[in-house]
């Protein structure tokens, strides 16, 4: 396990178009289809120590979040033919049991991950409903084996996005294993 920080990219920063596939059931996703509302993009895997931690806290987060109006779309982009536990069919398996309610998609290419400058997993961005980014940080201050997971840092985000402040400044980054690029 690689250990990596979030590096920042620019509150203000347009959300970067894509279209993946959502591994539980291949259909095409794109920021675009949730236009009019923020938007939580996150980059995440099966197998990272810091996913694992959080998943279940965060797929419960961003199931709240939709009935506030926020969409969530959860991205992987490592390199799946060297990790096979974050291979589509495994991601699709993992959403499944997990019950996510939002899609988990397979950046094959490592394009969008590049995009949106993606450095670790869990890498969390906010988008206010313009799709500009209000928040890129950590989902919360626990890490595995220290604290249980809550989302405050991402909580606290959204919070204050809806309450009309100013994006949260200087924010802790994201803490995870490293994306697995491929060669």
């Amino acid at each position: 396990m690689a250990l990596a920080q979030s590096s920042i990219l620019e509150t203000g920063s347009p959300a970067s178009a894509f279209t993946l596939p959502d591994t539980r059931n291949g259909q095409a996703v794109s920021p675009d289809d949730f236009a009019g509302q923020a938007l939580v993009i996150a980059f995440i895997c099966n197998h990272c120590p810091y996913v694992v931690h959080l998943i279940d806290t965060f797929t419960q987060v961003a199931h709240d979040l939709a009935s506030q109006g926020v969409a969530t779309i959860a991205i992987s982009a490592n390199d799946a033919s060297q990790y096979p536990a974050d291979s589509p069919e495994n991601m699709g398996k993992l959403a499944i049991d997990k019950g996510f309610k939002f899609p988990y998609c397979h950046d094959e290419s490592q394009a969008v991950a590049r995009a949106y400058s993606a450095v670790c997993t869990p890498d969390i961005y906010l988008f206010d409903a313009e799709h500009t980014l209000y928040y890129r940080g950590q989902f919360d201050g626990s890490r595995p084996g220290s604290g249980t997971a809550t989302g405050a840092d991402l909580s606290q985000a959204v919070a204050q996005l809806f309450n009309q402040q100013p994006p949260p400044q200087n924010p802790p980054p994201s803490v995870g294993c490293s994306i697995k690029w491929k060669p």
